[in-house]
């Protein structure tokens, strides 16, 4: 019978799990909806709260401002101009899509992350690419014009999972 065993018409439930604790609910789209029923914990945890991490608004300020800079900087008709928009883009569907597979599989969560994070990196060196073949000058993390920009986009509203702790003094 495998993972899921059969629990009626348009249902499934894992193979051995106590469905008086939760229901699942296969969708057309093949996902599955869970309804809690009474108060005990469920097998499947929650999930998809991206929009509240710290690393997926980030990368959408990333994104819009990438698409803003390739229209003004980049040649809409080029390969670059495609690639850095698509790369930016990947960055934000890959952390939203982690997130929500999160509920069923940390591989997959941690495999879309890892592509996230590869798209994001790519799109640095693009940018990086530009400034070289123009002379133009790579600010180091902390130079002061950096530090203005990076505190002008620091949000307070996102999650705290994904900041890095401080270490007590």
């Amino acid at each position: 019978m495998g993972v899921f065993g059969s629990a009626g018409r348009g249902h499934v439930r894992p193979a051995g799990v106590d469905t008086s604790r939760r229901t699942a609910t296969l969708h057309a789209s093949g996902h599955t909806g869970l309804s809690r029923i009474g108060e005990r914990v469920g097998v499947i945890p929650s999930h998809g709260g991206y929009r509240k991490l710290r690393s997926f608004q980030a990368a959408q300020i990333v994104y819009d401002a990438t698409v803003v800079f390739c229209d003004r900087f980049v040649d809409r008709r080029s390969r670059t101009h495609d690639q850095m928009v698509q790369a930016a883009r990947s960055g934000v569907q890959n952390i939203a899509e982690g997130s929500v597979a999160s509920a069923t599989s940390k591989k997959t969560e941690l495999k879309l992350t890892g592509v996230a994070r590869a798209s994001l990196e790519e799109l640095l060196l693009d940018y990086e690419d530009f400034l070289r073949q123009r002379g133009l000058k790579l600010w180091r993390k902390d130079d002061p014009r950096a530090q203005v920009v990076r505190q002008q986009y620091r949000s307070e509203s996102s999650d705290k999972s994904d900041r890095p702790t401080s270490t007590g003094s």
